[in-house]
């Protein structure tokens, strides 16, 4: 039983699968990848028991067979040799050796019997089709407002919500939420999961900067991606995410537009002198003028005075300039519009002529 394989074709695929092999696992199985060689097609399969990435490439086979080897002794070994080395690989009991020019290598493997595949939910399930650059755009203007570890566990993922003819995508951390939607080619009951970080960071990876689609089956338990070659399994977090309709603010009434990159670069350099626990700034606004001024412990400070439109009340706010700068750094449109209600309230920022997307940041006390 072999396989004869280019070392190119092998190597992009298997870093995409080896991403979610954790480095030590109690169970020895879920270091190694499976792979499975069948009518001139390879298929490998790696999983971390939340998640599991799947895909398959054509190549010369000799017989069908299937077992597991380590995912990072594979993917180093392919990082090592030469471009375009051809890569064979053949089978015996509980081994696999690898040949490639004169390298030899002979490694260990585990029957693919005892690898925990996961399977499809049964039952009842929303299916949607979105283009890939369109899906990975949009987790990349909210997924940096997730949680990291969050003790209160449904934060630490986004909330995928289709209701009607839109996909929804929602991240928030408690002190920041980014919203995010998009329009569906039909209509659809509503239906909403949230999907682990991990997933989320993977599948920005995975995804193609290309117009082709990406199929994506909502169940009440896991989420599946099938595009290109690859297919994602994911489980999903059990819990109630927060009602972002009630976070979102309606009606602030004192706003202005800038341009993005000036408003970022001064909060950059604003935030240089900033509290490097708290991380604040004070954004006072009076007519037509924003002033940026941060402050830290050895009573250092720092200020920044941009022009604007602005011809709203006087006001002076504190906020963590971290989610400020990342918003900015996270959205492509040449200018930003910041609303306001008051001292007390959050921070609106849109887009102008987008009405999808959304970011909300809670104000801090300075």
């Amino acid at each position: 039983m072999n396989i004869q394989i280019n070392r190119e074709t092998l190597l992009k695929p298997l870093t995409s699968v080896t991403s979610i092999v954790e480095k030590r696992h109690t169970l020895p199985i879920l270091s190694n990848l499976l792979l499975e060689a069948k009518q001139n097609k390879i298929h490998l399969t790696a999983t971390d028991l939340e998640m599991q990435i799947s895909l398959s490439i054509e190549s010369a086979t000799t017989g069908d067979f299937s077992t597991t080897i380590s995912a990072k002794k594979l993917l180093d070994i392919c990082r090592s040799l030469p471009d375009s080395s051809e890569i064979n690989m053949a089978t015996n009991d509980s081994r696999i050796t690898l040949k490639a020019g004169k390298s030899r290598f002979n490694l260990q493997t585990l029957p693919a019997a005892d690898y925990p595949v996961m399977t499809k939910t049964q039952g009842e399930s929303t299916l949607v089709t979105i283009g890939q650059r369109q899906l990975k755009d949009l987790l990349k203007q909210v997924e940096f407002a997730m949680a990291q570890q969050d003790i209160r566990y449904y934060l630490n993922g986004l909330l995928f919500e289709v209701v009607a003819n839109r996909l929804n995508i929602v991240g928030t951390d408690g002190h920041r939420l980014s919203f995010t939607s998009t329009e569906l080619k039909q209509n659809y009951d509503k239906q909403d999961v949230i999907l682990p970080r991990k997933t989320v960071i993977e599948l920005i990876k995975l995804l193609d900067d290309s117009d082709e689609d990406v199929q994506i089956e909502l169940a009440s338990n896991q989420v599946n991606f099938s595009f290109s070659h690859f297919k994602l399994i994911s489980k999903v977090i059990d819990g109630k995410f927060p009602d972002y309709n009630r976070v979102i603010p309606t009606g602030h009434q004192n706003s202005f537009t800038t341009d993005r990159v000036g408003v970022l670069l001064a909060m950059q350099r604003a935030s240089i002198l900033s509290n490097e626990k708290y991380r604040g700034i004070r954004m006072v606004l009076s007519n037509n003028n924003l002033k940026l001024i941060s402050t830290n412990s050895d009573q250092e400070e720092a200020e920044e005075e941009l022009e604007i439109d602005y011809a709203g009340d006087s006001l002076d706010i504190g906020f963590n300039v971290t989610y400020l700068i990342d918003v900015l750094n996270n959205t492509s449109s040449e200018q930003a519009t910041f609303s306001f209600a008051d001292a007390n309230s959050s921070c609106l920022i849109t887009v102008p002529n987008n009405t999808d997307y959304k970011y909300v940041v809670m104000p801090m006390r300075i």
